[in-house]
């Protein structure tokens, strides 16, 4: 049986990060997305929840607060931006304390201790996703920097360099062609579909003749790539 998710944040890339990582993951289903605890506590009413994805700083009612009012609250993790709140948080019995920008490996180790506290059976990564602990090494400044791939939505060509975009909006530079970028990544699941971008699969949430939609960005198609990337996505 799927455990039941209830995300609650006021900020909707963060609802969209979140979602995003829970499809992804067998043995997780969401019941509701809420931007803050009154449209929670309706939720609660109608609806079983197992396990609350809960930010702190949220307008009306704080995230602690909500939680301390509950009078059978299910399990939580709490998802914020701040640190200094993670012993109010685990007072509260928090499964774990996540501190945003969350990785998609952070996110699987929550999801991985929130199974042993339930006896859930083990979490996979499902269909297009990446294996969690796949990363690559890319040149950022004078450094090499470790980078999960599942955590990269899409890369923008910049002349000599790209642009690599990662899940919750951070960003950062890379001295990289956008060819040896998608050479780079071949092994995994990302598409080039445009002379200057190239898209994870499984980012992807929707598409047309002309663009290929993610969670906060619309890419074109290209011409040269079109009839290669409908196919592909026609087929999946």
């Amino acid at each position: 049986m799927k455990l039941r998710c209830l995300l609650i944040d006021d900020e909707p890339p963060a609802l969209k990060v979140l979602a995003n990582y829970i499809a992804s993951i067998s043995g997780l289903e969401i019941v509701g997305q809420c931007r803050n605890a009154i449209e929670a506590l309706d939720v609660l009413k109608h609806k079983t929840v197992d396990v609350i994805f809960l930010d702190i700083k949220m307008p009306r009612i704080i995230g602690t607060e909500f939680l301390r009012n509950l009078a059978h609250p299910p399990k939580v993790i709490f998802v914020t931006a701040y640190r200094e709140y993670a012993v109010d948080g685990f007072e509260l019995d928090a499964v774990d304390y996540l501190v945003k920008p969350v990785s998609f490996e952070r996110f699987f180790k929550a999801i991985t201790k929130l199974n042993r506290l339930t006896g859930q059976e083990t979490t996979t990564v499902t269909g297009e996703t990446m294996n969690p602990a796949a990363f690559v090494y890319l040149k950022v400044d004078k450094d090499m920097k470790k980078i999960f791939v599942n955590e990269i939505e899409f890369i923008e060509s910049w002349k000599d360099y790209v642009m690599v975009f990662l899940a919750g909006g951070k960003h950062f530079l890379v001295k990289q062609s956008i060819t040896a970028m998608e050479n780079l990544l071949s092994e995994h699941k990302f598409m080039r579909v445009h002379r200057s971008y190239i898209v994870s699969l499984s980012k992807i949430a929707g598409y047309n003749g002309l663009s290929v939609q993610l969670a906060e960005k619309e890419i074109p198609i290209g011409r040269l790539y079109k009839q290669t990337v409908l196919e592909k996505l026609q087929a999946r």
